[in-house]
This record gives structure tokens, C-alpha cells and sequence, in this order.
């Protein structure tokens, strides 16, 4: 059974708390193995971001930011009692990253799994110029898509962009209506990220424990930015997981779920009871 503490009631969930934050198109859900692998250790918090799961679409009331997003998740943490680890996949990451330099003295450690912090490829010179050309590329097609309300193209697209070509083609009715809702959201997430204006010095001040994660057949844009914050941050370490792509939380959960519960366990301020990992479910 997998321990995902519910948001109404993550102000008071018991145990060192683990801030997980999923990926575009998808839900907290998505953090059932990796709560199954933290065991009964820690109390998992997986909020939906705006427009996923069951949160509400972003209000409109003016042009969305990462700060937008991550206010969500700087509420949780202070509503916690001690610091907390916090974890990001893609455009999750990239919340994340602006949430911890935003409370950066309240978090034990950081996780950040191929972070969309697209940015970041603003200072990489020419090849960070082409992966962002790319990116921007991605991101007119879905905005294309939208405005002429052809929403199941413009997620074809995106789906098939980061997890390979062919991939759109075997989803699930179900799991299809879902991301074709979503492709509104899509764009406003390219936007907030291309667009954040948080400086490399801001990463590089900050002093939490980080753990960079990137799947061996990580897309360029993605292995470039965790390439870049491996140079810029300190006090962190880059990992590769073998055979996985940008979904690598969804593919190899295992592998990815253990890295992130062995960088918890070993940031954690407060006395644990560190038992053998469990294998995800």
C-alpha cells in the first residue's frame, strides 16, 4: 500500500516529510512506488500542481510563473516542523529548484529528476541555444494546437517528444482523455520555464544536499540542464540511470525510487530507523 499523506492533511503528517512533485500531464499519484519505498519512515507529500489530478486549472488572473507553481509547495513546507526533502521529476524539478531557492534553509535535501529548467540552456552557449530552439519548437506546436483546438495532436506531440516515438499510439482511452485536458496546462508550463528569471548565482548560493538524476537516454535539452547544474551547484552529485529515458520514474520506478530514498535516508537531520530499502512495488 502505497503512503502518499493527503494535502488537507500534510500540515500535520507524521514523520521526516518528503515533498514530491510530478511531472506535466501527470498527478501526485504518480509517487505511489517511491511512498511504498520510503516505508513508514517518512510521510510522503505529493500534491497535484495546477490543472492535474484533481487541482484546479491556474486562476488566469495574470501570466503564470514557476513562483506561481511552487507557492503551492513553500505553503507545505511551512507548515512543516522541521526542513524537508524535496523531490521534482521534469517540470517538477523545475518547481523544485524555484521552490528550494526560495526556502532554502528549510530543505534537507533535494532531488532532481531530468528538471525541465529550461532556462538554464540560456547560458550554454551554442549547444544550449539548440536545445532550447528545440524546446521552443515543442512549445509553438502545442500552443498551435491549442488555439485551434486540436488538443489530441498537440499532446501527441508532447507524449511522443519525451517518451519516443510510437509511444501516443499505445496509451489508454482513459489515460488519453486525461493528458488531452491537460494540453492548456502544457503550455503554460514551456512558457514558465523558458521564462523564469532566477539567476545561476541563485543555484549556486544555495548549500542543500542535491542529488541530480538523468536517464542514460536523456533527451538533449534535459542532459544539458542537469549537466549545467552539476557545474553551477554545490553540494551535489549527478547520477545516471542505466537503459532509462526522460521517464525514468515511470520506467525503471525501482532504480530511480532507490537513489531517492538512499539520498533521503542519508540527508535526514533526524535520528531514523534506516531498515533495508524495499523494492517498489
Amino acid at each position: 500500500m502505497s503512503r502518499i499523506t493527503p494535502l488537507a492533511t500534510a500540515a500535520s503528517a507524521s514523520g521526516p516529510a518528503v515533498i514530491a512533485l510530478h511531472c506535466s500531464g501527470s498527478s501526485g499519484r504518480q509517487w505511489a512506488q517511491l511512498g511504498n519505498a520510503l516505508g513508514d519512515r517518512f510521510a510522503l507529500i505529493a500534491p497535484d500542481l495546477y490543472g492535474c489530478g484533481t487541482r484546479g486549472a491556474w486562476s488566469g488572473e495574470r501570466p503564470f510563473t514557476l513562483a506561481d507553481e511552487a507557492a503551492l509547495v513553500v505553503a507545505i513546507i511551512d507548515a512543516q516542523g522541521a526542513p524537508v526533502h524535496l523531490v521534482g521529476h521534469s517540470q517538477g524539478g523545475a518547481v523544485a529548484l524555484r521552490a528550494a531557492c526560495m526556502r532554502p534553509t528549510r530543505i534537507a535535501s533535494l532531488t532532481l529528476y531530468e528538471p525541465t529548467a529550461f532556462h538554464v540552456l540560456k547560458s550554454m552557449g551554442d549547444d544550449g541555444s539548440a536545445a532550447l530552439a528545440d524546446i521552443r519548437a515543442l512549445a509553438a506546436d502545442i500552443d498551435r494546437g491549442v488555439v485551434n483546438g486540436a488538443y489530441r495532436a498537440a499532446m501527441q506531440r508532447f507524449i511522443d517528444y519525451w517518451n519516443g516515438i510510437g509511444t501516443w499510439a499505445g496509451i489508454k482511452p482513459q489515460a488519453e482523455a486525461e493528458l488531452v485536458r491537460h494540453a492548456p496546462k502544457a503550455c503554460l508550463d514551456f512558457r514558465a520555464s523558458i521564462g523564469e528569471r532566477m539567476p545561476l548565482a541563485a543555484l549556486h548560493r544555495l548549500r542543500i544536499p542535491t542529488l541530480l538524476l538523468r536517464g542514460e537516454h536523456a533527451p538533449a535539452p534535459t542532459a544539458l540542464i542537469v549537466r549545467k547544474l552539476f557545474e553551477v551547484m554545490r553540494s551535489v552529485v549527478a547520477r545516471e540511470i542505466p537503459g532509462a529515458g526522460h521517464m525514468g520514474p515511470f520506467s525503471h520506478a525501482e532504480a530511480v525510487n532507490d537513489a531517492i530514498v538512499r539520498h533521503i535516508v542519508a540527508n535526514e537531520p533526524r535520528a531514523v530507523d534506516v531498515q533495508p530499502l524495499r523494492a517498489a512495488a
